[in-house]
């Protein structure tokens, strides 16, 4: 079976930190079916998306039609732990209520 999801299901577990500091311009992602640091490696330079929804409508490109949808992008730059999480920074911040939520790892751009 082909799905047509170009995209793989991440979870936004929390920022980067410290023992005492949290760095909140890094995000820390769980890649769904990702266990290890090597599996984790193949997602470095991936885009990734943050998609969520508003309570205003705005004009979406290339449309007459409004929407309230919104999403903000991101990268991801390097793997995290041994446990196939993996860091991304995104365009702003990723805001605290979306930690458990989920985030598209898109799969482009591919080196394969």
């Amino acid at each position: 079976m082909v799905s047509g999801r170009l995209y793989s299901k991440a979870v936004f577990t929390g920022y980067k930190r410290g023992q005492r500091n949290q760095h909140e311009h890094t995000a820390l992602l769980q890649v769904e079916g990702c266990s290890k640091k090597e599996e984790a490696r193949w997602y470095i330079g991936k885009r990734c998306a943050y998609v969520y929804k508003a309570k205003n409508k705005t004009s979406v490109p290339n449309s007459d039609a409004k929407s309230q949808m919104r999403v903000i992008w991101g990268k991801v730059t390097r793997t995290h732990g041994n446990a196939g999480s993996v860091r991304a920074k995104f365009a702003r911040n990723l805001p605290a209520q979306a930690m458990g939520q989920r985030v598209r790892i898109m799969m482009y751009p591919s080196n394969i």
